[in-house]
């Protein structure tokens, strides 16, 4: 069983509550879901919209037709009309303009009744949420106004919904973090936001400075005093912070950096989704020096990958990135799967205080004198190589890839990031396995391996350039000219995906 609903209408009629409480009553029944968040960079009006995927088996990206379309508006019907299938359903807000903020709400409980699902479990929730009278009858409202049309019964399993944003700051929290500095950028915003409204739970600070400049030198100075931090930004601020992450690189003092892409270059589209910042993520800084870039493909992963992100750069006083998306970040995604075991990252480092410390933007000597010796210039540049091997050694205890799919297969898919769980719907009834890369770098060797063992590959990437796809080439030799791009701003769908595959594996 899968269906696909469209939430539509203005910014601020409540259409992400929509979602959130039929998302929550699906989740007690059993169903697995994937709600997409699409909007423009507008505060009220415009025209926004959710496509919330429901299924009995996991899911993690959305279709290009529609089962059924909720409008609060009417421009809703206009734009989407053309996705709907010949026998789908239409929820319109025509005989509940009456009810004035409570108008999304009557078309939940329209929802729920279409779906089969029990009014007291629709009560139950709308309680929960707001233990209001006029709200209760309103969902009351919209229920009755409906008739069955599926017959959703309760289901025996046990999941949880969560999104990039939510996930990261749990990875960061379950890390010890004390600091998280940013200043506002979508869609790196939910980070923030997260952290920021648990922090006194958590004994943590949330704090913005003036700019990203600020952000990444502030953070600097922080964990230099023992701190355990992570800034997050987008490519623009992470544009910013560049000179900040070569001052990490030379002074050797741990971050943990937040990156959530979106469409550039300059402010680009703001409030959508690409893979294309995973050059400046490799490369951003000047001079060569160790880092840590991982891209976790879901939630769960989002958290583990994050922990590790803090365990690698304090055990190796490294600088570690972290790089998601729009679609990662703000989508919400559904598991049965709980997260690997915590863990630990231990400060063990000189902390000034308790001893004396230097750190420098200089080159300098072991006692962190600056020098502008040739021969402690070239000692320390291979000593930073050194590091980087270590590195590369420790992230071997680590997931760098996963092998998803029928692993006897000769057809190989690569993806990385977001794109994971859209390939994985994709692929479901196609002869051929899927290769996820966690750690752009460093790069798992497995991977050449199995580029060699297979006759057909191709690579998906939300980007121009097939940025992964030179990556790869750099690491192997091996140049994929079999290449799925999308590069539009907006997610792949997993119906026009899997058609296109099926087409390349011919």
């Amino acid at each position: 069983m899968k269906l696909h609903i469209l939430i539509g209408g203005k910014a601020g009629q409540g259409i992400n509550k929509v979602s959130e409480i039929v998302s929550e009553i699906l989740v007690s029944q059993g169903y697995f879901i994937f709600n997409y968040r699409d909007y423009p960079s507008l505060v009220r009006g415009g025209h926004n919209f959710n496509i919330l995927g429901v299924s009995d088996k996991r899911i993690g990206s959305i279709e290009s037709v529609l089962d059924i379309i909720i409008c609060l508006d009417d421009k809703t019907l206009n734009i989407h009309k053309k996705q709907l299938k010949k026998d789908g359903i239409v929820i319109s807000y025509e005989g509940f303009e009456n009810l004035g903020r409570n108008l999304n709400i009557a078309l939940a409980g329209c929802l729920i009744k279409i779906l089969g699902i029990d009014k007291e479990i629709l009560i139950k929730q709308i309680k929960k949420e707001f233990d209001n009278i006029e709200t209760i009858n309103s969902a009351e409202k919209g229920y009755q106004s409906q008739e069955k049309k599926f017959d959703l019964k309760k289901l025996n399993n046990k999941i949880q919904i969560m999104s990039g944003s939510t996930a990261v700051a749990k990875g960061a929290v379950n890390s010890g973090i004390n600091l998280y500095l940013a200043y506002p950028m979508t869609p790196a915003t939910g980070v923030m936001n997260e952290l920021a409204k648990n922090q006194i739970k958590n004994n943590l600070m949330v704090f913005q400075p003036e700019n990203e400049i600020a952000v990444v030198n502030a953070g600097l100075g922080a964990s230099f005093s023992g701190a355990k931090v992570m800034v997050g930004t987008s490519g623009g601020g992470f544009d910013l912070m560049t000179e900040g992450l070569s001052l990490q690189g030379i002074s050797e003092i741990p971050l943990v950096v937040y990156l959530a892409s979106r469409p550039g270059p300059g402010t680009g589209v703001p409030t959508y989704s690409t893979q294309a910042d995973l050059n400046i993520a490799l490369k951003a800084g000047h001079g060569e020096f160790p880092r840590i870039v991982i891209a976790p493909g879901d939630p769960i992963e989002a958290i583990e990958k994050t922990n590790e992100a803090f365990y690698l750069s304090e055990k190796f006083n490294a600088l570690s990135i972290i790089l998601s998306d729009k679609h990662l970040a703000e989508s919400e995604f559904s598991s049965d799967r709980k997260p690997n075991k915590i863990i630990p990252g231990n400060i063990n480092r000189k902390i000034p205080g308790k001893e004396i410390v230097k750190a420098s933007s200089y080159e300098h000597d072991e006692f962190g004198n600056t020098t502008e010796s040739p021969e402690i210039t070239k000692k320390n540049a291979e000593l930073r190589l050194e590091n980087y091997e270590k590195i590369k050694k420790e992230t071997e205890k680590f997931e760098m890839i996963k092998i998803f799919g029928n692993k006897k297969s000769k057809n190989l898919i690569i993806g990385w990031g977001s794109t994971k769980t859209v390939i994985l719907d994709a692929i479901e009834e196609l002869d051929c396995k899927f290769l996820q890369v966690l750690y752009l770098k460093p790069m798992s060797n497995k991977i050449k391996k199995e580029l060699e063992n297979s006759n057909k590959v191709i690579l998906v990437e939300q980007n121009l350039t097939g940025q992964l796809g030179r990556l790869i080439r750099e690491k192997t030799g091996i140049k994929i000219e079999n290449r799925i791009l999308k590069y539009d701003s907006c997610p792949f769908n997993s119906d026009k995906l899997k058609k296109e595959i099926e087409e390349r594996l011919k």
